[in-house]
């Protein structure tokens, strides 16, 4: 009584020991009956004293009876031990402590050696081997009891359980394949005795899919759907199978009709994936909005809403649903990195670093993270923080212990873009040297440095390093095809106009790949002046474009190539069509712009234009220098200087932004400042690359120079000078 008072008051008497005592009696008690059912011929013979013994007593011989008793105490026993193995597996299904699986065993193991022939004893053990991860004496138990009965449901269920399972756990390809295999043909198995088994079709459409047996899954789901029309499971991997088979709108068909019959928030969920997935946005947000409805509170609806908002550029919208989604789960650090993202496309970059560093102290070491971490420093201006962010992100993978193919791919990424930023600041030998590191990961790394590392020595102006570059790679990679056009973008370049135009024109093969190449061409040929081709190749590549960016860009290559020419009115033409398509785009705004200020027509026409291109790029220097020379055109001559002055510093080596800056100070009369930039800006004219020289605007340059050098000469004459 002491003790069980204790218990009683006892923190440490527990719900599950109680549980477990009642367990344990139900089972000694259960075993007890057991016991006795078995026995029951013999009790009762025992007590019927006054009755006389029948025949069948009379003859039996004295060998028989002790043989009946020793087969009923054996049943018994077994009996008694498969409860108490049974008793102990419940206990380790809520424990999972092992001596309660060793118990389970032990005991099933007794009750087995009992009454070998029992297929319960046998299930019972082969489960309790799975559940305690014993799984190849899982597989032995369950492949036992199979041999000796080949339609045992609960083995064959239990064996495919076990495949299925271990599927994860194997590292190696062909282990994989091979238990894909054997899982596959257990459910095949369990459908043959059970038709109308749901889950196992489910697994064995999945398993299909997984061995590229698309038509065999197909088949699998559409028979279980003919039975079970509204199953949102079998929709859902028969939607997803049409879709990785490019059967898009059969798959939107399919799962359109069984929405209109029996709508749910799943199946609407599902059906803005599928709308998602052809990139029909304005039906997939219908579908998401109908299925957030449905379901305010599910996680997943609204994180496909907000998705796909983002996706059709809806950011005030897109913003809402996400700041939503913050208050579901702060704890998921992608919300604030789309966060971030929209912030960013509204140009609120301070909000967009704000919610970047969220994500990063949720998810410090993830590599989208630092992406925008390092793409919204740099959209502020600030290079170094940018570069520190990339640097830092290297230098800790990099003190991994183990080289993953995972933590390649990190590096090439993390490599890519910091050497990219190092370019963009100029810093042309830390871009280099980056880019080496980055070859060093492996072939596929080796391939796109090379063609980085051309790119930065012909930003850097150097041909030769650049040429000689292309000429190493295309040694390694001779039929690589992005190495053959950029060494046939540097021969345009250096005005070897024929040599790259017959290497470009090489890679013509009739397919989508040639507008590409149609492009290529179209500015080899402006780049040597060579007009009527350069139109005609801008027209070959206009009339293959599919995508609306690839039209965009024709347009903006003629109208580029008609300014060129002087030929304005066919160049705003070209301009106008872009923009009424797309009316942010900044390389169209930006030019377009430029020309009318440079021309000093419709100023205010094209300063607007710039500053909506601006608003694209803050950072661009090229688009700095555009709104800097609009207000120079206006007399607005201290907001001219700033642009000016912002851009000069972004790209300290341009002549043209050079010489703008001298006119600002000549027309300020800051002639010794004119001079100074007017010099540089010609020395930079004779470091240009050959095919972007303007002998025209270098020749505006040296008059001006001698100009101002006459003006000065003459406002201080030799014969003032004091002895």
């Amino acid at each position: 009584m002491e003790t069980c008072f204790l218990k009683r008051f006892d923190p440490r008497w527990s719900v599950a020991d109680n549980l477990f005592g009642d367990l344990m009696k139900i089972s000694e008690q259960l075993a007890i009956l057991l016991l006795f059912a078995t026995a029951g011929p013999h009790v009762a013979s025992a007590g019927q004293s006054n009755q006389p013994p029948s025949v069948s007593q009379q003859t039996a011989t004295p060998s028989a009876k002790p043989a009946l008793q020793d087969d009923a105490d054996k049943r018994a026993e077994a009996y008694y031990d498969f409860t108490l193995g049974h008793y102990y597996q419940q206990r380790y299904e809520v424990t999972s402590h092992g001596e309660d699986a060793n118990r389970a065993i032990e005991f099933y193991k007794k009750a087995y050696a009992l009454d070998p022939g029992s297929q319960q004893i046998s299930e019972g053990l082969a489960e309790i081997y799975f559940q305690s991860q014993r799984i190849r004496d899982a597989v032995l138990e369950a492949q036992s009891i199979i041999a000796k009965d080949p339609d045992n449901l609960p083995a064959r269920r239990l064996l495919a359980r076990i495949y299925v399972r271990t599927l994860g756990d194997l590292s190696d390809t062909s282990g994989q394949r091979d238990t894909l295999v054997r899982a596959a043909e257990q459910y095949r198995e369990i459908m043959r005795l059970d038709p109308a088994d749901t889950d196992a079709a489910l697994w064995l459409a999945r398993l299909y899919r997984l061995q590229n047996e698309h038509d065999k899954a197909e088949a699998v789901l559409r028979g279980l759907l003919a039975r079970e029309p509204e199953n949102e499971n079998a929709v859902e991997q028969l939607t997803q199978l049409l879709l990785d088979e490019g059967k898009s709108q059969e798959a939107v068909s399919s799962i359109k009709g069984i929405v209109e019959r029996a709508p749910t928030a799943r199946l609407w969920d599902l059906l803005g994936d599928a709308y998602t997935q052809t990139h029909d946005f304005t039906n997939a947000e219908q579908a998401y909005r109908k299925a957030a409805e449905a379901q305010p509170g599910n996680i997943s609806h609204r994180r496909g809403l907000a998705q796909t908002l983002l996706s059709e550029e809806k950011y005030p919208e897109a913003l809402e649903q996400y700041r939503r989604l913050v208050e579901m789960d702060a704890d998921d650090p992608n919300n604030y990195l789309r966060l971030a993202e929209i912030y960013r496309q509204m140009k609120q970059l301070d909000k967009a670093e704000q919610n970047v560093l969220l994500a990063k102290q949720l998810a410090p070491g993830n590599l989208e993270v630092i992406y925008y971490e390092a793409s919204i420093y740099e959209a502020e201006g600030r290079f170094e923080d940018s570069i520190r962010v990339l640097s830092d992100a290297v230098t800790a993978v990099k003190a991994q212990s183990e080289f993953t193919p995972a933590r390649r791919r990190t590096l090439a990424i993390l490599y890519q873009q910091l050497g990219q930023l190092y370019r963009e600041v100029s810093n042309y030998v830390a871009a280099v040297n980056t880019f080496e590191e980055m070859l060093r990961l492996g072939p596929e790394e080796d391939r796109r440095a090379r063609v980085m590392i051309i790119d930065t020595y012909r930003a850097a102006r150097d041909i030769p390093k650049a040429l000689d570059a292309s000429r190493k790679a295309l040694e390694a990679y001779p039929k690589d095809r992005p190495i053959q056009t950029v060494q046939a973008l540097l021969y345009g370049e250096n005005a070897q106009t024929d040599q790259a135009v017959s290497q470009l024109r090489q890679l013509l093969d009739g397919t989508a790949a040639d507008f590409e190449i149609q492009i290529d061409l179209a500015q080899v040929y402006e780049q040597g002046r060579r007009w009527p081709e350069a139109e005609q190749a801008a027209h070959a590549a206009e009339k293959i474009a599919g995508q609306p960016s690839e039209k965009e860009m024709t347009g903006f290559l003629l109208g580029a190539i008609f300014e060129r020419q002087k030929k304005f009115d066919l160049a705003e033409e070209q301009f106008r069509v872009v923009l009424k398509e797309n009316p942010r785009n900044p390389s169209v705004l930006n030019y377009y712009g430029y020309m009318l200020a440079d021309r000093g027509i419709r100023l205010d026409e094209a300063t607007d234009m710039i500053k909506r291109a601006l608003a694209e790029d803050p950072a661009n220097p090229a688009y700095q220098d555009s709104l800097g020379w609009a207000y120079f055109k206006q007399n607005k001559f201290p907001e001219a200087e700033e642009f000016l002055r912002k851009a000069a510093s972004r790209d300290s080596h341009d002549p043209t932004i050079l010489s703008h800056l001298g006119d600002l100070y000549f027309k300020t009369g800051k002639n010794s400042l004119a001079e100074t930039h007017w010099q540089k800006s010609l020395d930079e004219w004779h470091r240009v690359l050959p095919g972007d020289f303007e002998p025209e605007k270098l020749a505006e340059v040296e008059q001006k120079v001698s100009a101002l050098k006459r003006r000065l000469a003459q406002q201080n004459p030799p014969g003032d000078a004091k002895p």
